[in-house]
């Protein structure tokens, strides 16, 4: 591993520098409260990567709509059924105005709350390339196609 100093390869050790623990070559740690004897350390650190959203589902572009019309069918104020959801007030207020859009994961408590359906399938939209084109599409093949 290397040294959180000066970045020298070898062991290091658990070095206590100006209240913060640091991994430090011996020629480092001097300048700190050495905690063990240096080793050599793997770096095993699993990063957790963000759980991308599925793309192969997207919500119905009249989701504020289809939430407003339920909750009032269920004959709830905003309050009562962000209390049911577990949400708060402001999340439904700006679901039913439109200018929040939920994630997959709201969407479908709503769906399972109302009985409604918001989320739905995407259809991949294929572009298609002129004749002659050499090589992938550009941004502006996208803006002439839309």
């Amino acid at each position: 591993m290397n040294c959180e100093m000066c970045g020298k390869e070898g062991p290091v050790a658990p070095t206590l520098l100006e209240g913060t623990t640091l991994h430090l070559c011996e020629k480092c740690g001097k300048y700190g409260k050495v905690l063990a004897p240096p080793r050599m350390m793997t770096s095993k650190a699993v990063v957790k990567q963000p759980r991308a959203p599925d793309p192969t589902f997207g919500i119905v572009e009249d989701y504020a709509d289809r939430i407003r019309r339920a909750r009032e069918k269920l004959g709830l104020s905003q309050k009562e059924f962000a209390a049911r959801l577990n949400e708060k007030e402001s999340i439904i207020h700006k679901l039913e105005t439109g200018s929040h859009e939920p994630p997959i994961e709201l969407a479908r408590k709503l769906e399972k709350l109302l009985r409604i359906a918001l989320v739905q399938e995407d259809k991949d939209e294929k572009v298609a390339i002129g004749k002659g084109q050499i090589g992938g599409m550009t941004i502006g093949d996208l803006i002439k196609n839309r």
